[in-house]
């Protein structure tokens, strides 16, 4: 029988997370057997993930029908099915999460990516869903947008569970886990536990090379007389996100050994890992498990879609990567300045940000229309 490489991870302190999530895999006994054979301890989604399991699947048909029987707006139609969704899937890792003492056997939903630059709204849709959805190992996913940082220390000031996404830059990161230890302490001043709130801050990879890629072919398109800035351009391709992935955690190493955090964590606080997010790689030319294989490091987490999953359980070389070459790392994204490079880093991240939040309303707005149009087709006449 051939070795499932992706269990191998876990001895080097990585969890891998499933990045999907459909009512095919939980009905039909798929999401419990990769949780209890192939090594998966936790599950996010995001409105891209739901759009696809939702719409033109006859599965949900049921349920769409009994909303509309109901009277229920399509927004709620649409909350119906998915809250059920991340209940179920929250109650088939709930073994994980005791057996983990808190650590996996989260689920992640994302608040509506439509207020992603509202906090009060997104602070208010955090509350709301954490207690409909009614469990413990619930992960509310919030953008780290500048509003939504605010949103992020309230809610754990509250004491739930938050995993902030679309984080693309080191500054982001590092703005990110100062919101989560704020919270902390906000809620340690107030006299509440906060031995039992997690979080993780998701930092995004293969869009950040598909973007610089493009910039670097659109460079060398127009042509580059010289072989030794053609070698230069060429050196750049595919390897920002893993260097930039790098930097971030000797970020993260610096912020866990500050006396702030110490301070909490001798309270029972649990550190914010850092979830590689993003790792389906992009491009045909470079290795398809680049992201998980580079990444494999202590206190963090790796969230994988479907085929990248089958991938690494096939052939992932796996090692503990995360802080080797991180010299070479710096030196890669400083070399992004020189002037035959030229590639602004900050403005690709905000380039990347705003397109992030684009490409989860997008989404978003065609699974409300196909649930409109679905319900239309089942209502009664």
């Amino acid at each position: 029988m051939s070795t499932n490489h992706l269990l191998e991870i876990n001895q080097y302190g990585q969890s891998i997370w499933m990045d999907n999530l459909t009512r095919d895999i939980i009905q039909s006994g798929e999401l419990k057997d990769m949780i209890e054979n192939q090594g998966i301890s936790g599950i996010t989604s995001n409105p891209a993930i739901f759009e696809k399991a939702i719409a033109g699947n006859a599965i949900y048909d049921a349920d769409i029908e009994a909303g509309v029987r109901a009277g229920l707006p399509t927004y709620k139609i649409y909350e119906s099915l998915v809250f059920a969704d991340i209940r179920n899937a929250c109650d088939i890792l709930r073994p994980v999460f005791e057996a983990s003492n808190r650590l996996d056997g989260y689920v992640s939903i994302e608040v509506p990516p439509t207020i992603a630059q509202d906090t009060e709204a997104t602070i208010n849709e955090a509350r709301r869903y954490f207690q409909e959805i009614g469990r413990e190992n619930l992960m509310i996913k919030i953008p780290g947008t500048e509003p939504g940082l605010p949103a992020v220390e309230q809610v754990i000031a509250e004491g739930m569970n938050v995993n902030i996404t679309l984080l693309f830059s080191v500054d982001s990161y590092i703005n990110t886990a100062w919101a989560y230890i704020r919270g902390l302490e906000k809620r340690l001043a107030e006299g509440k536990d906060i031995s039992r709130i997690a979080s993780v801050a998701s930092f995004f990879l293969s869009r950040i090379d598909s973007n610089i890629d493009s910039k670097i072919d659109a460079k060398l398109k127009k042509g580059v007389d010289d072989i030794a800035v053609e070698a230069k351009l060429t050196d750049v391709k595919g390897k920002v996100a893993i260097a930039n992935a790098k930097i971030a955690y000797q970020e993260y190493k610096k912020i866990i050994e500050s006396d702030r955090w110490k301070a909490l964590a001798a309270k029972g606080a649990t550190v914010q890992r850092l979830l590689w997010a993003s790792t389906s790689t992009k491009d045909p030319n470079y290795n398809d498990v680049m992201y998980i294989e580079e990444l494999i490091g202590r206190d963090t987490v790796n969230t994988v879609p479907p085929a990248t999953i089958k991938a690494c359980a096939d052939h992932c070389n796996v090692g503990d990567r995360l802080e080797t070459d991180v010299d070479k790392a710096y030196t890669l994204i400083e070399n992004l300045k020189d002037p035959d490079i030229n590639i602004d880093l900050d403005a690709v991240m905000d380039e990347l940000l705003v397109e992030g939040i684009d490409k989860f309303i997008q989404p978003f707005q065609s699974l409300m229309n196909s649930l409109e149009e679905k319900i239309k087709v089942l209502s009664p006449v």
